[in-house]
């Protein structure tokens, strides 16, 4: 395992069991209470029309209403997806929020999964790799201050968001982006099996698409590797496992009906199907040193996806990962002067 020091983040899919007004305020307690254990970020996804995959399509607004409630933590989308999305107003209201922010926001694009959400805005899912591409460019270039059409430049200008960059992505393909962009790879907390290898671990999967983002990096530019997964820790392992078996068993079908096989249903065999940590602090230390990409990373990023626990059980969650899991895998609780020199440059 690397001996760099690592920062520790938290994810949020926005999936509380839950109106959405409830599922919002929750998820900013969550954020709140993970500030005050030292987390370095937090994040959200963005996800349209399905509250059952995600239950945020707006994560910008979101992210504006912890300005007043946070002071230290940086907050990030994991991620925009950018084809669906007008660019010259993604880079308005990140800029805008960055401000509002004090200089704490990370901007994480992807291209977007699920086909049929593209349809409403005009797209064909085979059509957003291309539009994607054409979007960051835009967005890079308005807040660089570049002229836009009709001789108009972006207010405020954002330079240094071009280096708060991350890409999200499932390939080697994407990793080679990443890199070349010299932006971050997001690396997710779970992905589909080629038919050949079905029981590959994630690792397996993760490892060649860091390897080809450190090669693909410009001479000079350091790397930044997040590296998501799902865990729920508790001081009782069976209670660990009785949320575990709640949770997933609830995602279960709805993961049939998009093509997912499952070679088997026991509790045990869907931890690891979804690619889940959970039990004690020590259960859960033990099954994520076995994890090899994750020992690469420079940003731990934990959630508690797709188990889902109800929310005092999240929160007690956070404190344990803080105080256990997190500094034995490399992470080392900084104070507010750890964000400093990150703020001052985008002065």
């Amino acid at each position: 395992m690397s001996t760099s020091p690592k920062r520790l983040g938290f994810f949020s899919r926005v999936l509380d069991q839950a109106d959405a007004a409830t599922r919002y305020r929750l998820v900013a307690e969550q954020i709140v209470h993970a500030e005050k254990h030292g987390f370095d970020s937090a994040w959200v996804a963005q996800h349209h029309f399905s509250g059952e995959e995600g239950g945020l399509p707006a994560p910008l607004v979101f992210l504006a209403s912890l300005a007043p409630r946070t002071s230290r933590i940086r907050l990030g989308t994991g991620v925009i997806t950018l084809p669906m999305e007008n660019a010259v107003r993604v880079a308005e209201d990140t800029a805008v929020l960055d401000h509002l922010l004090d200089g704490r926001l990370e901007v994480g694009f992807g291209t977007g999964g699920t086909p049929q959400s593209f349809l409403p805005f005009g797209l064909e899912s085979g059509e957003r790799g291309q539009v994607y591409g054409r979007h960051l460019a835009l967005v890079r270039e308005a807040w660089a201050g570049g002229e836009l059409a009709g001789g108009n430049r972006l207010y405020p200008e954002a330079p240094h968001l071009r280096d708060r960059v991350w890409q999200a992505t499932f390939s080697v393909g994407g990793g080679i982006r990443a890199g070349g962009d010299g932006d971050g790879l997001m690396l997710s907390r779970t992905q589909p099996r080629p038919p050949e290898t079905p029981d590959a671990e994630l690792w397996d999967l993760q490892n060649p698409i860091i390897d080809t983002y450190l090669a693909a990096l410009p001479a000079g530019r350091p790397p930044r590797i997040l590296g998501s997964r799902s865990l729920f820790v508790s001081e009782s392992r069976k209670e660990a496992l009785h949320f575990a078996e709640i949770g997933l068993r609830r995602n279960v079908e709805r993961f049939k009906a998009s093509g997912f096989t499952f070679s088997g249903e026991t509790t045990a065999d869907l931890i690891r199907a979804f690619d889940v940590h959970v039990g004690t602090p020590d259960d859960v230390i033990a099954s994520l040193r076995a994890d090899t990409a994750l020992s690469r990373v420079t940003d731990l990023v934990f959630q508690v996806h797709s188990v889902d626990p109800p929310h005092e059980y999240i929160l007690r969650s956070l404190e344990l990962v803080a105080k256990h899991v997190a500094p034995a895998l490399g992470w080392a609780r900084q104070g507010s002067a750890a964000n400093e020199p990150r703020r001052a440059a985008r002065v």
